[in-house]
């Protein structure tokens, strides 16, 4: 059913609004003949979500993650695009790989994918991957990173500003001297001293962020930072940005909530890349969000299977599956707290990060035009956060257990639903409609 009409929600800056879609886009008035009817009293109506750091681990490493359970996953978090890292096998460092990885997307139609490129060749560090045929090629890619990685080399680092220049592209920097961080398991401080874990000092995200920074003034390019973690590093950025430097910075949701006591448990679930912080880097990333500083929030979703978290601290891998909770997070530790209000979440949730990826239809949502991309939340709902919240194929979240607030009620994606009443459609309704919105 390609028409819409949803009464009574309310908008992020606090208004009441009806919304009518038709044929993939939002319209003035309510469409003629057979619609679905959604009530979302009590609602609030955020443009869809979008996430401009996801790992969906296809193809290659499929146990972890698919883009279709990565696609379902951000559905039910209230996201309608995301972008995938280049971590996959192949890397996505060829035209042919990334186009591949849009083609899912395409396929499944849970959310708009748009793959990240490698900004190295096979993530090696060595020499440049295929950047202009990527940019150029049916997927169009215009984020480039080789997160997981940081590119450490400086005048690769420069090469690859230059080169995204050209077309307005930007590349997105994973901050890790890795010098710095050789054995590296947790936050350096009093904490690890005190475990006996090797410490991963917070210089090594911030040296890296004041190099580039500068690299990307003397280039003229723009640089994004990826999750940054710590108090000196929003130092960093909002001295770059005083400056004029084209900078922009994310921050993930566990890095605005969690704090580096819970290594003190062992529980791989937190061993995470950057690690997680002092409770005074958490307060000041909250505060640096609020104030712009920091642009916008980031899953970082980075999903494993059991056997790779299910293990010895020392041994486990590094990170989170952060789709499905990140909304309810992103509640909890700035909008309840009463640092930022709804509209904040849109910007930082939805039209920066689309603005930042060049990704089109998020400038002007819920006008008469622009794409129907929306989610329906409900922020007075609450739940003890469990596996059965989860719709992708990992189960590493550090928040199973915990009592989160909110829900998202409904996703549309292009003008049709993901999810209703909070469940998931089928696959092969989703697809049918993802097929129908490309004829």
């Amino acid at each position: 059913m390609s028409t819409m009409r949803v009464t009574g929600a309310t908008l992020p800056d606090g208004s009441g609004v009806d919304l009518f879609v038709e044929n993939g886009v939002f319209v003035p008035t309510a469409p003629k003949g057979s619609t679905r009817i959604i009530d979302a009293s009590g609602l609030i109506a955020l443009p869809g979500l979008v996430d401009l750091h996801t790992h969906l681990r296809e193809p290659g490493f499929e146990h972890s993650e698919t883009v279709l359970s990565g696609g379902r996953a951000a559905a039910i978090g209230g996201f309608t695009a995301v972008f995938a890292m280049a971590n996959t096998m192949p890397v996505q460092d060829t035209a042919g790989v990334v186009e591949q990885v849009q083609s899912l997307g395409e396929r499944h139609g849970y959310v708009t994918v748009r793959p990240i490129g490698a900004v190295t060749a096979g993530l090696a560090g060595e020499q440049l991957s295929e950047i202009g045929a990527m940019a150029t090629s049916r997927a169009q890619v215009r984020v480039f990173s080789d997160d997981g990685l940081c590119v450490s080399d400086a005048l690769l680092m420069r090469r690859a500003l230059e080169y995204v220049k050209t077309f307005g592209g930007v590349v997105a920097q994973h901050s890790q001297e890795p010098r710095l961080t050789i054995g590296a398991q947790m936050n350096e401080g009093a904490l690890s001293s005190e475990l006996g874990l090797t410490g991963w000092p917070a210089v090594a995200e911030e040296s890296i962020i004041a190099r580039d920074v500068l690299l990307a003034e003397h280039v003229g390019a723009r640089l994004h930072v990826c999750h940054i973690s710590t108090a000196g590093s929003v130092d960093v950025i909002r001295w770059a940005k005083a400056r004029g430097i084209k900078v922009t910075a994310e921050v993930t949701p566990h890095h605005l909530l969690l704090t580096e006591d819970l290594a003190a448990s062992y529980d791989s679930r937190f061993k995470v890349n950057p690690p997680l912080r002092r409770d005074e880097d958490v307060l000041m990333l909250r505060e640096a969000l609020a104030d712009g500083t920091i642009d916008i929030v980031a899953t970082d979703h980075a999903p494993h299977p059991v056997e790779a978290k299910d293990c010895a601290w020392g041994e486990a891998a590094n990170g989170m599956v952060g789709l499905e909770s990140a909304l309810s997070v992103v509640q909890t530790a700035v909008v309840d707290t009463g640092l930022i209000g709804w509209s904040d979440v849109a910007r930082v949730l939805s039209s920066k990060p689309a603005e930042i990826g060049l990704l089109d239809g998020y400038a002007t949502p819920f006008t008469p035009g622009s794409p129907a991309n929306f989610t329906l939340y409900d922020p007075t709902a609450s739940r003890e956060f469990g596996v059965g919240d989860l719709r992708g194929k990992s189960a590493n979240s550090p928040y199973l257990g915990r009592t989160l607030p909110g829900r998202v009620i409904t996703t549309v994606h292009n003008g049709y639903p993901t999810v209703i009443d909070g469940e998931l459609l089928d696959s092969a309704i989703v697809a049918e409609s993802a097929e129908a919105h490309r004829g």
